[in-house]
């Protein structure tokens, strides 16, 4: 599997009841294939998934492949803290029909670079799909070095990275990875226009759940070599970019998409946006949907 492009970090919706909302779900789903985006990924950090049970994870992931049909890949959010727990997650995505796993580097307990090698070549020969690497260490605690990526780059079932670090010299030290068989994405909405222009792959996007037609076109732009129409569109976006910024992820795009009318609220302990922000969410919500009408008409 080669992922490049656009690929979203699916929100999951709620009810006001705190129930998952799968009609609000599948027009989530529905606006991501509308809009082109290239690959979604469902239950990880941004769908909220320490908060799902089993069951919940089990049903939001078999709707998303039965609605999509193949029609773009889909990626499960399986990291856990335990290799071996880990390997059964995978094992488990698997059989519901999960295309690839997002693994994260392992949260709270910071291996080691030699630890993460173990866990990481654990997980591709026993977990049953193929592994995107995903390396944040502003949530886990735990820096993925580029070295450490360069020798997991040659196992043939670890396709790819997600890198959020923002800074520019760790994707410059990821790019030389690339080749058929591994790809290089940003995980940074901020930075992944710099990202791609210097050759990443794409960007996996939490910005994409409520601008899905403007990131594939920023990622069509920045393939095409067309930097200066990709940083006048990147510049648009960029009042979201800050403002996704301004609370937990995702607590700031889950306010957005309340507007579009796609759920209620988050789960504990997480609280909905701070009253101090709601008149940017109502600002940024016509503002988006002006650009996401832009970029429409260029498709058609």
């Amino acid at each position: 599997m080669q992922l490049t492009g656009s690929i979203t970090a699916l929100a999951t919706p709620f009810t006001v009841a705190g129930d998952i909302d799968f009609p609000a779900w599948e027009r989530l789903l529905q606006a991501q294939l509308d809009a082109g985006t290239h690959a979604i990924v469902v239950a990880g950090s941004t769908g909220e998934a320490a908060t799902l049970f089993d069951d919940e994870y089990d049903a939001l992931l078999r709707s998303a492949v039965t609605y999509c049909a193949g029609r773009l890949p889909v990626l499960a959010g399986t990291g856990q803290s335990s290799t071996a727990k880990t390997i059964r997650f995978n094992q488990r995505v698997a059989a519901l029909g999960a295309d690839a796993a997002l693994v994260v580097v392992p949260p709270y307990v910071r291996p080691s670079q030699a630890g993460l090698l173990a866990h990481f070549r654990a997980v591709a020969d026993g977990g049953g799909l193929p592994v995107l690497l995903y390396n944040v260490p502003g949530r886990t605690g735990c820096d993925m070095t580029a070295e450490t990526t360069g020798e997991l780059s040659l196992h043939p079932n670890i396709i790819g990275i997600k890198e959020a670090r923002a800074d520019a010299e760790r994707m410059e030290a990821l790019l030389p990875l690339r080749r058929d068989g591994f790809v290089v994405l940003s995980g940074d909405d901020p930075t992944a226009l710099r990202a791609m222009l210097a050759g990443a792959d794409g960007v996996v996007s939490v910005a994409s759940n409520v601008v899905p037609g403007s990131f594939v076109r920023l990622c069509a732009l920045a393939q095409a070599g067309d930097a200066a129409g990709a940083r006048a569109l990147d510049d648009r976006l960029a009042e979201l970019y800050h403002f996704l910024g301004l609370e937990s992820n995702p607590i700031p795009v889950k306010a957005l998409l309340t507007l579009n009318g796609i759920g209620h609220g988050l789960r504990l302990p997480l609280q909905p946006l701070s009253s101090a922000h709601v008149a940017q969410a109502n600002r940024l919500h016509a503002t988006i949907a002006q650009l996401e009408e832009c970029s429409r008409n260029i498709a058609a």
